[in-house]
């Protein structure tokens, strides 16, 4: 023994000798590399000694929220967004582009986008054809196709930042890379065929409307299938010639483009605002377009000059140049077509305007074959059935054939472009505000305009002129421009504009579409279009979007190239209804829209809404572009990157089989993915009976029942022996489990002592990717007691091996005064003190708990402790910011703790814990400290200096003892053993001599000069017995009466008074900040890294938690569970 306090004396100060002066714990959670004297010295001060040994993977509130000052370099533990704040060129660009409000950001390019080529060349025709109702359903089925997508996607994009990227971002982070890739592969065709009719539009108004000699292919004196052709070869030919201006343009000057948005814009405004003025002139002073017809068969206004058969000059009668269009000479006996000779000319009104009543006439649909006649409704014209077909190239004729399905692809791009405010939201102020408010009053607006736009035209033009498509029974005006006032060149010109800049909008939006998905790496293949320019332009990306481009203007017709985009559109917004209904549906955590008015039923709507319409607009092309998607989602699945972006397809597989189970094995769960997996560790009585069932009350109202739930007991023997007891005690799990309505699996663990139970339960508990990440277990009652030592010691363990394992820790303290899943709390506060970051359990328990209807009424405060050089006034606005971020609604309170000096009480409280903790080593020593004891006293040559000072006898263990016998597992005879100890404490007495007031068992403690300052003895647990025995154990007081107290603070361990101190300060401040709280959240310490001192934990924890009514102490799993992001 003498040895062994040389050796220790020698030994204070070593190399060994750091902190507690004990040996360190190796532990993969915690980083060692820093002694605890520099620690201590590092956070001396700063009331964080509680603490002080996991700042370096648990940091201080104070410096995360400074950290997180630019909220777009958060740290989500996705790839991505890690790759762009390593991206060192990404670095260098600190000038931001002025941030845009919700007119300009959103709702003007919504605009933009929405108004378009359709609304000019299109609307009258649909209007005529289709009839004022037909057309009028189709514009509301669209539009209100449009009003659900864009609410599924405002839900999508107010639940986090969406970086740029839209409609692609959304779907692919929300459906997964699979669906992501398909997805944003069609969307990106549809944007780019989306500029293939535009340019196609461009072409039309500027050969038919603006310069018709411009054309190469001349259509003077062709009818039939040969006129068709010659058009359409002027537009395949203008249209390539457009198409390579535009795709130069964009190579250049793009930012030429977007300066010239909104001279666009106001080219589509003007036009529109002419209609509505024209419309309203047409009520009292309608325009003069004549329209001939002959018989009820309207007439090309390029065949005649006068709408008559003959005119009179002077007193004789002359045929006009309409007769020698049908008769074979220009007398009056010549030989005419039979239809020109059996029907009368007649001149109509073209707009007869609002007042006319020309509305019945255009309510319902008129369709028409190919080549058929344009004809008057209400004139009955003497047809011979018999007669051949005649002059034909004489009339207005129908293009194509049109039917009721043909009219909703033609509409529906028309609508599109709902996607350019989510398309911008890395440039807006507040995108999680701008793009709902933006979207929907834009989609609102467009909507009434359309509305309108099909009543009033039906109301004021007549049936023969809105179905006359190119308007050539007006003098080959556009017809939406002899609405126009004050001239159809307002239209031509506002329509020319427009088009060419919605195709320069698609042809740059396009390239960037597909260089965000070459660069996500999802598709390997298309990775060579990520690269482009030094400046980031995408080149590749742009030649291959103009090579597609042109195949939609070979096709040359505007009416086939719209069904096209239609089906890819189409299949984007019914993925963005099903990436929010997916979302609602599973209620997964990080589903926290700012956006509230959405709903799983309007997404399913919405999403069955697309689905019909992609069948209605072409049955065959709806097929083609699912197998397109297929195509590209098969791929992906097997030769594309593996991609984890939290998807809600992942979250769907954890309640699949097998092929769900070997998917989650692919890698841990995103944080957007997150919720706690439970393990809950319950205590069993002698009969098999849960001990505090309120731990599974408490398991429900974390869970709601989703996600993973392991109830697991622990029962003491062997499996051959104690089977019985074990199934009874699953049998007890499984009937609390349904009373409580827990939604799980029970298991049951035999092993010859309880703490390898618990710990073959928290290393095996689930199957495979459906594990566990955090355990619930009860804070152990009475510990203080004898009975329960077995109990505390266990509870250790289980801190450390969770923390060793990476697990999140929910120790509830008090368990018997949690509500039960029949009470509810109709007010109160849900109190988070948020000490150090742990990942963001702290901040996603008290969201879950709200879900529960026990708690939904609580409202959440989140307490934050500043320190003496913290700016605490920036922390809370930083918090506040943080918190708006998260989704969260809590209260937010930032408490200064100052410096203080360390009270007496602080001091006494630790003498009283140390000397306690002395006098209970001595009476748990091991089988081995007994024998080396009995060794020792029975040593005749040691005898006499131990006689001399006997009180030395057990303290006087050197620091490498007490490590070896601390420090090591405990092994399994150390249960029995223990039983015998207060017998061979007796022997080892007797050896001694008769107890004297300085004996090992006397309350009195070490003099200062017989221990060492470096030396520490650290606190174990005693028996009942020995309380009783020792009355200075059972009573505490008494210790502090025999001291001077001076002196025995001078040798206390500094780093528990510190413990002590940090404990105390902030239970004052907890107490009275959350007293009346319903629960307390609460970062949990870790404990001590070597396994002596483990009682001082204990009594850390109990002064930590004093006078609180109900503690939920959390420890983190060393993974960030919540995220700022989408």
């Amino acid at each position: 023994m003498l040895n062994n306090l040389t050796e220790c004396e020698e030994g204070d100060g070593g190399p060994n000798s750091q902190g507690d002066a004990t040996s360190k714990e190796s532990s993969p959670f915690i980083n060692s590399s820093t002694s605890d004297v520099e620690k201590s010295q590092q956070y001396d001060g700063k009331n964080m000694a509680l603490f002080e040994e996991e700042m370096d993977t648990s940091p201080m509130v104070s410096s995360l929220l400074s950290s997180l000052a630019n909220y777009s370099n958060l740290t989500q533990g996705s790839k991505e967004h890690e790759e762009a704040e390593n991206n060192e060129e990404a670095r260098k660009k600190t000038v931001q582009a002025p941030r845009m409000g919700t007119i300009m950001g959103v709702y003007l390019p919504c605009m933009q986008n929405i108004l378009g080529v359709i609304l000019f060349l299109r609307m009258t025709w649909l209007v005529g054809v289709g009839g004022v109702l037909g057309t009028f359903a189709i514009v509301f089925m669209c539009c209100s196709t449009t009003m659900l997508t864009a609410i599924s996607m405002s839900a999508i994009a107010t639940n986090g930042v969406v970086p740029a990227g839209g409609s692609y971002y959304m779907i692919s982070r929300s459906l997964g890379p699979e669906f992501g890739g398909a997805v944003g592969i069609c969307f990106y065709l549809g944007t780019t065929f989306a500029g293939a009719m535009y340019i196609l539009g461009c072409i039309e108004i500027l050969l038919i409307y603006i310069v018709p000699p411009a054309a190469i292919f001349k259509m003077e004196g062709l009818e039939g299938s040969e006129a068709e052709a010659a058009l359409l070869n002027n537009m395949r030919v203008y249209g390539t010639i457009v198409l390579s201006l535009m795709s130069l343009v964009v190579f250049v000057g793009v930012k030429y483009v977007n300066k010239l948005a909104l001279v666009f814009l106001a080219c589509v405004i003007l036009s529109i605002l002419a209609v509505y003025a024209g419309v309203i002139k047409t009520s009292f002073d309608p325009p003069e377009f004549p329209v001939c017809v002959l018989g009820n068969r309207t007439l090309l206004s390029k065949g005649f000059d006068i709408c008559a058969k003959t005119i009179e000059q002077g007193n004789v009668t002359v045929t006009t140049r309409l007769w020698r269009s049908f008769c074979d000479s220009e007398f009056l006996n010549a030989t005419c077509d039979d239809y020109f000779n059996n029907n009368n000319v007649s001149q109509i009104q073209g707009i007869p305007g609002v007042t006319s009543g020309i509305l019945a006439e255009n309510l319902f649909s008129m369709f028409a074959e190919k080549n058929s006649f344009i004809e008057k409704r209400g004139i009955s014209a003497a047809l011979d059935p018999e007669a051949p077909l005649t002059n034909a190239n004489r009339y207005v004729l129908a293009d194509i054939t049109s039917f009721f399905t043909l009219l909703v692809g033609i509409y529906f791009p028309s609508v599109t472009g709902i996607m350019a405010g989510s398309n911008r939201s890395g440039d807006l102020q507040d995108a999680q505000k701008s793009i709902p408010i933006g979207t929907i009053l834009a989609i609102t607006t467009t909507s009434f305009i359309y509305m309108s736009s099909v009543v009033l035209f039906g109301a004021c033009v007549d049936g023969v002129v809105l179905r006359d498509k190119f308007g050539e029974g007006v003098n080959g005006n556009l017809v939406i421009g002899t609405l126009a006032w004050p001239s159809p060149w307002v239209i031509v010109f506002g329509s020319f504009f427009s088009t060419c800049g919605a195709g320069l909008q698609s042809l740059t939006g396009a390239p960037r579409l597909l260089q965000a998905i070459s660069r996500d790496g999802i598709i390997p293949f298309l990775r060579v279009f990520g690269h482009g320019k030094a400046n980031g332009e995408p080149t590749w990306a742009l030649l291959l979007t103009a090579c597609i481009c042109e195949i939609g203007i070979l096709i040359a017709s505007l009416d086939a190239v719209a069904p096209i985009l239609s089906m890819f559109f189409l299949m984007c917004y019914m993925f963005v209804n099903l990436a929010c209904a997916l979302q609602t549906l599973l209620r997964t955590p990080n589903w926290r829209p700012r956006f509230k008015f959405y709903h799983w039923a309007l997404s399913l709507l919405g999403m069955s809404l697309c689905l019909t319409l992609m069948f209605l607009c072409s049955w065959y092309y709806a097929i083609v572009a699912m197998g397109i998607a297929g195509c590209i989602y098969k791929y992906i699945e097997f030769c594309g990157a593996e991609k984890e972006w939290g998807d809600g397809i992942r979250g769907i597989s954890l309640s699949a089989a097998r092929y769900a189970l070997m998917r989650l094995e692919e890698g841990p769960p995103h944080t957007k993915n997150w919720r706690p997996q439970i393990l809950v560790l319950m205590g069993l009585d002698g009969e098999q009976n849960v001990e505090q069932p309120r731990l599974l009350s408490l398991t429900n109202q974390l869970k709601a029942g989703k996600g993973l739930t392991i109830v697991g007991a622990c029962v003491e023997g062997t499996y051959l022996n104690n089977q019985p007891q074990a199934q009874k005690a699953d049998q007890s799990l499984r009937k609390l489990m349904e009373i409580e309505k827990v939604k799980g699996f029970s298991q049951v663990v035999i092993s010859s002592n309880l703490r390898d139970a618990t710990s073959h339960l928290i290393q095996a508990g689930g199957l495979g990717g459906l594990r566990h990440n955090a355990v619930l277990v009860s804070f152990p009652k009475n510990w203080k007691q004898a009975e329960e030592h077995h109990r505390c010691r266990n509870f250790i363990e289980i801190v450390r091996e969770t923390t060793a394992a990476q697990l999140a820790l929910m120790v509830p303290k008090n368990i018997s005064a949690y509500p039960s899943n029949g009470e509810r709390f109709t007010e109160g506060y849900i109190d988070v003190w948020w000490i150090v970051h742990d990942g963001g359990m702290l901040m996603l328990l008290p969201f879950l708990l709200r879900q529960h209807k026990v708690w939904r009424k609580c409202k959440m405060r989140i307490f934050t402790v500043a320190q003496m050089d913290d700016n605490s006034i920036q922390m809370k606005k930083d918090l506040m910011t943080f918190l708006y971020h998260l989704r969260f609604d809590a209260e937010v309170e930032v408490v200064e703790m100052h410096d203080s000096d360390i009270s007496a009480y602080t001091y006494e409280k630790t003498l009283v814990m140390e000397q306690r903790s002395k006098i209970l080593k001595e009476m748990h020593l091991t089988k081995n400290e007994r024998e080396r004891e009995i060794q020792s006293i029975t040593d005749v040559s040691r005898g006499s200096i131990r006689r001399k000072n006997p009180s030395n006898l057990h303290p006087q263990r050197s620091i490498a003892e007490e490590s070896v016998t601390g420090s090591g597992e405990e092994k399994p005879e150390e249960e029995s053993v223990r039983l015998s100890r207060p017998r061979q404490v007796q022997l080892i007495q007797g050896k001694n001599a008769t107890p004297t007031p300085t004996s090992p068992t006397s309350p009195t403690a070490p003099t200062p000069a017989a221990m060492s300052p470096g030396e520490e003895v650290q606190m174990t647990w005693t028996d009942e017995t020995e309380k009783t025995n020792n009355p200075a154990v059972a009573n505490p007081e008494n210790i502090k009466d025999m001291f001077n107290m001076k002196p025995e603070w001078e040798n206390l361990n500094q780093s528990n008074v510190r413990r002590m101190h940090h404990a105390q300060k902030l239970n004052e401040v907890i107490v009275k900040k959350s007293q009346e709280a319903k629960l307390v959240l609460l970062n949990m310490p870790g404990p001590p890294r070597n396994r002596t001192g483990e009682e001082n934990y204990m009594e850390f924890l109990e002064v930590l938690t004093e006078g609180l009514n109900r503690v939920l102490l959390v420890r983190g799993g060393g993974r960030e569970v919540i995220t700022i992001y989408s």
